[in-house]
């Protein structure tokens, strides 16, 4: 997406630039370039080519139809085996670099042990590349990096092969800066470097993901330290079937009533934005607060209630959840009609983040709920129409991207999220709708803490029902 040229033959220590797109009122092209210090000169031009001193001919190999060459090298360093496979076509006396398939420490860039695949999609060979092509522009000027923050980290995120090449210490530096923001400490130094390895996966990620233009930001949170294992608990919805959920009944007097706009935070039916932890309780978050946002409205908008979720993990076993293992909202729905209410958070205490022992007897009672309400599945109009009649509504989505992990502002859309019923990971709370810049919106509130997202809120899109907002909404009507 942007041009990035090094100039290591300019005098002190060299001169990196980037030409990229730029938008203000209109699209143009911007330079932005950074001189080589003595401590950090440009001194060298990367490369994208293996060193294949020790690579050995394995034999012929089909590859996308065509009979190709393979190399292989082997090594073990540490206690992991490395291997590295090179696929190459040759073209007259010159082999050409097609395929790179590696196991191992990263010998081109310098980066740690992990999987990695490279495809040259176009190699020439005895080209020659005119001297002005190195030059910038005519009609250009480079500027300085715009906006805060260091010189140093601006060069990664615009160019970041080059922390990767250099081993600038932005990594080490951002991940000292995480863990005092999030107060992480770990129990020894090999748990440290998992942890900062994993750190250094997302934080490529993220910076990556930021360059593709999206209509939405993601940053740095409290769980970039964190592998997907560990964040796949977090997603604890598991669909089993068809519930004795009412049915939803839309009229026109009900579209018609609808505003453009409905965020319920703004009256106070929505209680603060809560942590989960490593638990895969979100189903008892979704539950609790659902009904917490009917109670509200019961009570004529005069008073809110905060639910215990903690009453829910321990005590619907019975009904068919697994506590931290997952579950479904509308099986505590049954267990609450059937025992007589949910308790207060108050009197049932604090949530554990982990499975606790049913004291719900010696708890008060918040409320007691008559029945659910399963809202037209697919139907945005209808949850629109639920949300601002009955207030917050339970929803379960499709929460397995990196990109939703990591989302921090704008309208969330990921063409790979799927809308499934039986696709659908995570449940969450919709506390309203909207627009921005001309595209729709639901407002969910997340329960990953005020550090996740936008303050523990994230925009979803109402485009083709991205990650199944609108597939399998409930709410409650209280007794």
């Amino acid at each position: 997406m942007n041009d990035i040229i090094q100039r290591p033959d300019m005098k002190p220590y060299g001169f990196t630039y980037s030409i990229v797109p730029q938008t203000s009122k209109m699209n143009y092209m911007a330079c932005f370039g950074t001189e080589g210090t003595k401590d950090e000169p440009v001194d060298s031009i990367q490369t994208i080519l293996p060193d294949t001193t020790n690579y050995t001919v394995v034999g012929p190999v089909l590859y996308n139809d065509q009979n190709l060459t393979m190399y292989k090298w082997e090594e073990t360093r540490g206690y992991k085996k490395n291997t590295y496979k090179l696929i190459v076509a040759t073209v007259f006396t010159s082999s050409i670099p097609v395929h790179l398939h590696f196991l191992g420490f990263d010998w081109i860039f310098g980066s740690h042990y992990d999987e990695y695949e490279f495809f040259y999609d176009e190699f020439n060979l005895g080209i020659e590349i005119p001297e002005e092509t190195f030059n910038v522009p005519e009609g250009l000027k480079c500027q300085d990096f715009p906006g805060p923050g260091s010189q140093q980290h601006l060069n990664t995120v615009t160019n970041p092969i080059s922390e990767l090449l250099h081993d600038s210490g932005e990594v080490d530096n951002e991940f000292e800066k995480f863990k005092t923001t999030h107060g992480k400490s770990y129990h020894d130094p090999k748990e440290h470097e998992a942890r900062k390895a994993n750190f250094r996966h997302n934080f490529r990620f993220i910076h990556s993901t930021n360059r593709q233009g999206r209509s939405f930001k993601v940053a740095v949170n409290h769980l970039a330290d964190t592998n997907q294992d560990e964040r796949r608990r977090m997603r604890g919805y598991r669909y089993t079937g068809p519930n004795n959920g009412l049915p939803f009944t839309l009229t026109e007097e009900m579209v018609q009533a609808l505003p453009a706009s409905l965020d319920w935070r703004l009256i106070g039916a929505v209680t603060p934005v809560k942590d989960q932890g490593i638990c895969g309780s979100c189903w008892s978050f979704g539950t609790a607060e659902t009904i917490e946002g009917a109670l509200f409205l019961h009570k004529k908008r005069t008073m809110m209630v905060e639910l215990s979720q903690q009453n829910l993990m321990d005590c619907t076993w019975q009904y068919g959840n697994n506590g931290c293992d997952g579950g479904e909202e509308w099986r505590a729905y049954e267990w609450i009609m059937a025992n007589g209410g949910i308790a207060t958070a108050d009197s049932y205490g604090p949530y554990l983040m982990a499975d606790g022992r049913c004291h719900f007897k010696n708890a008060t009672v918040g409320t007691k709920i008559a029945s659910y309400v399963n809202v037209t599945s697919g139907n945005a109009t209808a949850l629109m129409a639920a949300l601002f009649h009955y207030g917050p509504v339970a929803v379960d989505i499709d929460a397995s991207h990196m990109t939703f992990s990591f989302y921090s502002s704008g309208v969330y859309y990921d063409p790979k999220c799927m809308n499934g019923i039986d696709q659908l990971d995570h449940s969450v709370l919709a506390v309203g709708y909207g627009t921005l810049y001309g595209e729709g919106y639901w407002l969910v509130k997340n329960s990953w803490s005020n550090h996740w997202g936008d303050a523990g809120y994230v925009l979803m899109s109402m485009k083709d029902n991205n990650c199944g907002v609108a597939t399998s909404p409930t709410y409650v009507n209280i007794e």
